[in-house]
């Protein structure tokens, strides 16, 4: 199963994404976590994007591209992938076609979480992060005075670019750079939009319809 998973921030693509991935026995390849691993281990390519992390710049695609693509070819002999928020634009989703081309795969599948704008908002304002393991969790009235990690301990913290305005920025970015994309993928057949409003069970409920 090769699939891509899509969605406006606060959608629900992380917490999906695990779920897909021990269903299906597929390795769930986000681009920030192997960014950071290849960064951690100090490999070419490692050594390559810290360059453009440490000076604040974005990575260029052609290095995440070569990335994903030495993760990709570790996984073909096992059941597949799970692309988690990547794609997220039109150059990067042709990049990544041909990549696959090249290494003669084909996508099964790419999944487009859709949320309410408004209900995105709500979400991401409730959202705190874990200043030490970095797991996230929701803020809601029973437990809005809660701010250690019950995993670790540690602080949790309301990231900045989780402040309403910042978020509002966030999706308008999102919806200019995603609506050619998932264009792109209606085109070739491979778009299946799913309703991510709901408990996470009954997202999870309905994406499995479809794979």
């Amino acid at each position: 199963m090769r699939i891509v998973l899509i969605g406006a921030p606060g959608a629900g693509k992380g917490t999906q994404a695990k779920v897909i991935s021990n269903k299906f026995n597929i390795p769930h390849i986000s681009t920030g976590d192997i960014l950071r691993n290849e960064i951690n281990k100090g490999s070419e390519l490692g050594k390559k994007a810290v360059k453009f992390v440490e000076s604040g710049k974005l990575v260029p695609d052609e290095i995440i591209i070569e990335i994903i693509k030495n993760m990709i070819r570790k996984s073909r002999s096992e059941n597949g992938f799970l692309m988690d928020g990547f794609p997220r634009n039109l150059k990067q989703a042709k990049m990544f076609s041909s990549t696959l081309d090249h290494l003669g795969i084909k996508l099964d599948k790419v999944i487009n979480i859709v949320v309410d704008k408004d209900e995105i908002i709500s979400r991401l304002g409730k959202r705190r992060t874990c200043n030490v393991c970095k797991s996230v969790f929701s803020i809601n009235n029973n437990n809005e005075n809660f701010i250690k990690c019950p995993e670790c301990g540690g602080d949790l913290i309301k990231r900045k670019d989780d402040d309403v305005e910042v978020i509002k920025h966030r999706l308008e970015v999102y919806e200019s750079e995603t609506r050619p994309l998932i264009n792109f993928y209606t085109d070739k057949g491979l778009l299946v939009n799913i309703d991510g409003s709901g408990e996470e069970k009954e997202i999870t409920e309905r994406i499995l319809k479809f794979l």
